[in-house]
């Protein structure tokens, strides 16, 4: 039986990933949904019926949120465009303990210094939402990393690519269709592959190269060159617009790690291929909610005082990364980063 007081949870902006948040909230133990908030009346009464969070617990802005209570956790799960206000604000107040933000983190760099130094000066642990993170294949990677088993770690390719339809090609039907919102394949996909290549290399890259396809304002797909020290590279492809692919690999120098499904594989088991001189070795993963891991984590580092598996300083490194993409897309050219760090881009 579990004893230790509930931790509560407030989400912000109830949208489509809103929901996959509140199913972590019901299912970890030790977790209590206790507020939610959207700007509208609509959204906010159809996501207050279907969790069975009463009425008085539903609000119309972050501000009166924070007025009316103090929550442990906020999870920021609205548009990009407003995470760093949103999470600023949180900060600023004092009423909450922990920030679990949406990727991707911010719009830029200068907004992700902003929010990680008003999270720093109120003490307020801030975790940008990486779910695959959390789970136990993620971690085995790392293990093996660490242990040496496919040696020195050369290269890192990976995939994430995904049809969306022509019905829902339109800003107006579909987020990722709108620049203004924070749309686009880099923001909603290529975060993963980013910030997956710099973990496993445990650095940061000191160029990009990207080239894309464009919609309208957004870029629909994009092919990125990560070059990390050593001149070793992760090679990126993400797509709104092509059949699906989805996985990893890792190159060392004795040895190779493959995974299928590595972002998006809720409820469904995976299988880590490792092949090294000693042979083919497949492990197969029981099937686990990572929003549900991911929570758990975070409501473990509030109960302990235990540093999150991903740090803020992470976030403005992942975010200056992601800014180096957008001037590669924008000028045709590689950008170099020079001195990649938390205070603010540094892009040649």
């Amino acid at each position: 039986m579990y004893t230790q007081p509930a931790i509560g949870v407030a989400i912000i902006g109830t949208g489509g990933i809103a929901r996959a948040h509140a199913r972590a909230c019901r299912e970890v133990e030790g977790i209590e949904l206790v507020a939610i908030c959207d700007v509208s009346p609509e959204a906010l009464a159809r996501f207050g019926e279907e969790w069975h969070v009463r009425v008085s617990s539903r609000y119309p802005s972050v501000e009166a949120l924070t007025e009316a209570i103090a929550p442990d956790i906020a999870i920021i799960s609205t548009w990009g465009i407003s995470h760093a206000a949103m999470g600023i604000h949180l900060a600023q107040s004092k009423r909450v303990r922990a920030i679990l933000c949406e990727k991707p983190f911010t719009m830029d760099a200068r907004e992700a210094v902003a929010l990680v130094d008003a999270c720093r000066a109120s003490g307020t642990l801030i975790a940008e939402a990486f779910k695959f993170r959390h789970h136990p294949v993620h971690l085995e990677i790392q293990r093996r990393i660490d242990a040496g088993i496919i040696g020195e770690i050369v290269s890192v390719r990976s995939a994430f690519c995904q049809s969306v339809g022509a019905a829902n090609r339109r800003p107006e039907a579909n987020w990722r269709w709108d620049r203004a919102r924070g749309g686009g394949s880099v923001y909603d996909l290529a975060c993963y592959n980013i910030h997956h290549a710099r973990h496993v290399f445990g650095c940061e890259p000191t160029s990009v190269y990207a080239s894309g396809q464009f919609e309208g304002e957004v870029d629909v797909a994009s092919s990125i060159v990560l070059t990390f020290p050593g001149e070793r590279t992760a090679v990126i492809s993400v797509a709104h617009n092509t059949w699906r692919a989805h996985d990893v690999e890792i190159g060392g120098t004795h040895g190779q790690l493959r995974l299928e499904n590595p972002w998006n594989n809720e409820d469904q088991p995976v299988t880590l291929v490792q092949m090294t001189a000693e042979g083919t070795q497949s492990t197969v993963f029981e099937p686990v909610y990572q929003f549900g891991e991911q929570l758990r984590h975070l409501a473990d580092c509030v109960r302990t005082g235990a540093p999150h598996r991903i740090p803020p300083e992470d976030s403005v490194s992942q975010m200056q990364t992601i800014d180096a993409v957008f001037r590669s897309l924008r000028s045709g050219e590689a950008a170099h980063l020079v001195g990649n760090g938390p205070e603010g881009s540094k892009i040649q």
